[in-house]
């Protein structure tokens, strides 16, 4: 990710709190937000171990780096998480909202539990950590927010109506929030990423990827870099006047 060091600089003495971030489109976006300079707190839940080697990476290469366990879908525990970290770096600069989870079924098989628990981790881990850092955003009259959502929550996706609706309400949120904190020097957005070949979609079978391919017009996935290039451009200066928008990055999947 060698090209991203010619980007905006102006992340140097950030702190940037990356949910999710122990592998995939986290761990790529944690890296190259360290790689601009900022402090990075690596967030994870079930993920300890990749989000140490996350930090050892960034450390590696003489960047901050710090990993945080919480499941952002507590409430709680979130709260706990973000006053722990105001308390250590003195100030939150950038929260990226990238924690999630899919439990796809069709909707006539899918069960309460596998509806519920993504549209926890999903939607309303956004909301906790959003509604505990907004206050030190608001103290600082600055900050960057960015949702990780998706195509789905902008399309629709068969199998995956609980993981779509996450999506959608996040697109939602991300709006919203943008309406309330414009004022006040926080811009919020969301980047909407399409096929990307990470674990998550690797574990699909052959015949689900091919079709997925098939309906992308650049004919291919996605990488984890694409997605971090788009995050570190919405954390930096040069996004200051934009707040409340979805960027697709996703082939023209969704166009």
């Amino acid at each position: 990710m060698e090209e991203l060091n010619t980007m905006d600089r102006a992340l140097a003495g950030k702190v940037a709190l990356v949910t999710g971030a122990g592998r995939g489109i986290g761990k790529a976006i944690a890296e190259a937000l360290s790689e601009q300079g900022a402090t990075v707190l690596v967030n994870y839940n079930g993920s300890r171990e990749q989000a140490l080697e996350v930090v050892e990476r960034i450390k590696k290469k003489n960047g901050r780096a710090e990993a945080v366990g919480c499941d952002v879908s507590d409430f709680a525990a979130c709260g706990k998480m973000v006053e722990e970290l105001i308390g250590r770096y003195g100030r939150v600069d950038i929260l990226v909202n990238n924690a999630g989870i899919t439990r796809d079924n069709l909707i006539l098989r899918m069960t309460e539990e596998e509806y519920d628990k993504v549209l926890d981790t999903n939607l309303k881990g956004a909301f906790n950590t959003i509604r505990h850092l907004s206050r030190y955003f608001l103290k600082q009259r600055s900050g960057k927010i960015v949702n990780i959502t998706s195509v789905s929550g902008v399309m629709g996706n068969a199998g995956q109506s609980n993981y779509s609706a996450s999506k959608a309400g996040l697109i939602g949120l991300t709006k919203s929030v943008a309406r309330e904190l414009a004022g006040k020097g926080i811009c919020v957005n969301a980047i909407a990423p399409g096929y990307i070949a990470t674990d998550m979609t690797e574990a699909l079978p052959e015949k689900a990827r091919q079709a997925l391919l098939q309906r992308i017009p650049m004919e291919k996935a996605g990488q984890p870099e694409d997605i971090a290039r788009a995050a570190v451009f919405l954390s930096g200066s040069g996004s200051d006047y934009i707040t409340g928008q979805v960027l697709c990055v996703d082939g023209g999947m969704a166009m």
